[in-house]
């Protein structure tokens, strides 16, 4: 069978699969929905009450941070494997802003380090993917689903040995890839790197981590699944899948498989690290603001709109590529259907930020959150523009794109989880932050440095495409041009590491108990207070 029937059969499987769970839904009524679902989320008297410690609450306050025994019931059976991503999570980001501002400088100091197999720019600038990618996106990701997920359905988390096992798996997935990759054994294949035993982890911890999920839910204490268990429980399940399709090994080859990786490398976007952050910022932006999302109905749209809409994404990639032109056409087509999820998520989460820009105001944590929403609705449009012809002439194989992917991946996922951590650990660790001033550092050091990092590749990029197709043009000359914008570049790539040491200090400094934590009855319910 060749990849594009293969490619075919599994989307037609895939869409039989979601067709069969829609109806599940439709049965379950899961889609006679009203506004009074979107409050599923809340305690009895929580909605109108505003819920971030570091903001909502003057300091002198803090002692009434809402930690309300339920809820703490909730919590600890999965409190063990939620830290062990979150640690590992704050490393792989650490140690992959290194790797990643190393290979950002050698695009214009091509002589640094070059004495070192290890630090070619190759090995560093995969290395920095993978830590990014499955370590701080997909740990993260994995850890806030992990923690909102049994609070959703008011009901711990299940089979939670088999979660910790499937997250010390990918754990080790991820540091035996680095090591392997930093040696030298590469697969070539973007987002695959890995050796195939080795990926192949990655795929079994996933498969394990979503089967504690899809356990929790069957024993749920709610009828109604709020949108955000929809996104993340069907991540957590969609990832093993393609994992294993993807780097199954001996099943694919040449343009075959350079096919299957671009449906890979997107789908992994849309389907794992979309899910994850869009699912998060569904919980965390009603939650922090105290009341619920502008319109419940719109959010059912925008999760199924995705799973119908996004399988095919990917191959608009292989544009001029010798690939069946029908099948980049279906992936172009795909890529424009995907305006209708975005725009309602956008409706949904941009809606309520705005009704309530006081809460954005006073709180560091919604900020980062209510951002990365945003960022997720540029880089979808983006994407979505990218796809056609006219325009990737012009951007292909430019720096263009990797603005794009670092807005999806960092604009958009990295922003919320940033948020997701600066909520959840307070609560599991049951302290306050040590430092709360440190938020706003934080915050100002990874958007300015984005800003001048995004805007540097994106502006150099479209200029690199547009003197690519100047007939006659000496490649030197466009990578002479190239040099401020590379330069710019690692500045706002030094300023994001900066802001990626204050992150982790702070998260260091809270798990290991820089402030004595307080008894749960000693805690009341804070004051409701508003705009």
């Amino acid at each position: 069978m060749t990849t594009t029937g293969l490619l075919l059969a599994l989307s037609f499987v895939a869409s039989l699969g979601a067709l069969g769970v829609l109806i599940w839904a439709i049965a379950h009524r899961q889609f006679s929905v009203g506004q009074h679902d979107a409050a599923t989320i809340f305690e009895p008297g929580e909605v109108g009450r505003p819920d971030d410690s570091v903001a909502i609450h003057p300091p002198q306050d803090a002692h009434q941070r809402r930690f309300d025994a339920a809820r703490a019931r909730i919590d600890e059976p999965g409190r063990g494997v939620v830290l062990l991503l979150v640690a590992g999570a704050a490393v792989a980001l650490l140690a992959g802003s290194v790797f990643g501002l190393i290979s950002s400088l050698k695009l214009h100091l091509p002589d640094l380090l070059v004495q070192s197999a290890v630090m070619t720019f190759g090995r560093v600038r995969t290395m920095h993917l993978n830590l990014v990618s499955y370590g701080w996106l997909s740990m993260a990701g994995i850890a806030a689903a992990m923690w909102i997920v049994p609070r959703i359905f008011r009901t711990p988390l299940r089979r939670p040995g088999v979660a910790f096992f499937g997250a010390c798996l990918w754990a080790t997935a991820t540091l035996l890839a680095v090591v392997a990759i930093g040696m030298g054994y590469s697969e070539g294949a973007e987002w695959l790197e890995m050796p195939w035993p080795v990926g192949i982890l990655f795929g079994i911890g996933g498969a394990c981590m979503a089967f504690s999920l899809v356990d929790t839910a069957r024993h749920r204490q709610v009828h109604h699944i709020y949108v955000t268990a929809w996104y993340l429980i069907a991540g957590l399940c969609w990832f093993p899948i393609l994992f294993f399709i993807a780097k199954f090994p001996g099943l694919h080859a040449g343009v075959q498989h350079a096919t299957v990786n671009w449906w890979f490398a997107h789908n992994v976007l849309g389907l794992w690290l979309t899910p994850l952050g869009v699912g998060t910022a569904y919980y965390l932006i009603p939650k922090i603001i105290g009341k619920p999302v502008y319109s419940y109905a719109v959010s059912l749209l925008g999760f199924w709109g995705l799973a119908l809409f996004y399988s095919q994404v990917g191959i608009h990639h292989l544009i001029g590529g010798p690939v069946p032109t029908w099948v980049v056409t279906l992936s172009i087509v795909h890529s424009l259907m995907m305006f209708i999820p975005v725009i309602a998520v956008a409706i949904n989460q941009h809606g309520t930020v705005l009704a309530n820009w006081w809460a954005v105001k006073r709180s560091v944590t919604l900020r980062f959150v209510a951002l990365g929403a945003l960022m997720y609705t540029f880089s979808s449009f983006q994407g979505s523009l990218e796809a056609l012809r006219s325009v990737n002439s012009v951007t292909h194989f430019t720096h263009y794109t990797v603005g794009h992917a670092h807005l999806g991946a960092y604009g958009f996922t990295t922003m919320v989880m940033f948020g997701a951590f600066y909520y959840m650990l307070p609560l599991l660790a049951r302290r306050e932050w040590p430092w709360p001033r440190l938020l706003n550092v934080h915050f100002w050091l990874v958007v300015g440095g984005f800003a001048i990092y995004f805007f540097a590749v994106s502006i150099g990029g479209w200029l690199q495409g547009m003197a690519l197709l100047e007939v006659g043009r000496p490649f030197g000359d466009i990578t002479r041009m190239l040099l401020p914008y590379m330069e710019a570049r690692s500045i706002g790539g030094t300023l994001m590491t900066l802001g990626h040491m204050v992150f982790a200090v702070h998260v260091a400094a809270l798990l290991l108990r820089k402030q004595a934590a307080r008894p749960l009855a000693a805690l009341q319910p804070a004051a409701a207070q508003g705009a």
